[in-house]
């Protein structure tokens, strides 16, 4: 890998906690939300400045991991009242989920402050939070070289027209083979990407999970798998983790290059492979950079084929 760069990725999105019901066992107060999983995985190849809001229950170990690792919380807010919270049930295969409960709470009245020092980061990543908020961001801050989005069911189906206004104005859209469905009214998802190309990101990434993930540009299509592992035990904040260690490298290398793209495709996916090796962010927390090095060297491997594939 090459040596960090001064460039920033700045995460703005949701802290929060997660009780979760797997195969494994029930687990309470599990530290989750979009923004915390993105900035481990992107603090593994770039300096990142997190956005996003707390209450007064929310442990200061916590923040001292994030800061372990590099992370800037100077815009993490610390309101009164509990922090978001969500609560899901997963299938015995972990191939399905069901929401059983989501408390907002400090989160409802979240308005992204950018701090002065964060107006001018070079990578930006806006969580699915509020279309209106992902508006609000891009209004406070200096353009940067990449801005990265998501967003969810919830908001294609409930905010529309704001959600337009923000795809209008990114460069990169990341969600999932449903959520692209759902956003283009196609089922193919090539033709549903060509119908999200047109309403304004120019790049489409389409995660589909263990099937792993699609990049759509200029009419190419390029994949990147799933990294294989034995023991998947939780994909909670998998996606998240991708668009993070996917910001991470473009951060790191300062190239938005059509080639950078792909590599960072890798990255995003290795980073991914950690984060559903544990229950909430365990495991991801616990990763290098010399473990992250040690997976893209076996993708490497994986996706040699030795040559050429032309028939002579």
């Amino acid at each position: 890998m090459q040596s960090t760069s001064n460039h920033h990725v700045l995460v703005v999105g949701s802290v929060a906690f997660d009780d979760l019901e797997m195969p494994s066992g029930t687990f309470k107060d599990v530290l989750g939300g979009a923004a915390t999983y993105s900035s481990c995985a992107a603090s593994l190849l770039a300096s990142v400045r997190l956005v996003g809001v707390v209450g007064d229950d929310f442990p200061e170990r916590h923040v001292e991991m994030l800061v372990a690792r590099g992370v800037d919380v100077t815009g993490l807010e610390r309101a009164k009242g509990k922090t978001f919270r969500w609560s899901g049930r997963y299938s015995e295969d972990l191939a399905s989920r069901v929401s059983l409960d989501t408390q907002l709470n400090v989160f409802a009245d979240f308005r992204p402050k950018i701090p002065a020092t964060h107006k001018k980061s070079e990578v930006l990543l806006l969580g699915n939070i509020h279309p209106a908020l992902q508006l609000e961001v891009l209004e406070q801050i200096e353009r940067p070289k990449l801005v990265v989005a998501d967003t969810m069911n919830f908001w294609i189906s409930g905010e529309p027209e704001m959600l337009a206004k923000v795809l209008a104005k990114i460069d990169l859209l990341v969600i999932n083979d449903e959520e692209a469905r759902q956003l283009s009214g196609e089922h193919n998802l090539l033709k549903a990407a060509r119908e999200i190309n047109k309403r304004g990101p120019k790049r489409l990434i389409i995660k589909r999970g263990e099937h792993g993930a699609l990049l759509i540009e200029d009419g190419s299509v390029f994949f990147v798998p799933a990294y294989p592992l034995e023991n998947v035990l939780d994909p909670t904040g998998a996606g998240d983790t991708f668009a993070g260690g996917l910001v991470g490298y473009i951060a790191r290398t300062g190239d938005i290059s059509h080639a950078s793209m792909r590599r960072a495709m890798f990255y995003a996916s290795a980073a991914a492979s950690f984060c559903v090796e544990g229950i909430g962010t365990e495991r991801l927390v616990l990763a290098t950079k010399g473990d992250l090095g040690v997976r893209i060297d076996a993708f490497c491997k994986m996706v040699d084929y030795g040559g050429s594939l032309a028939l002579h």
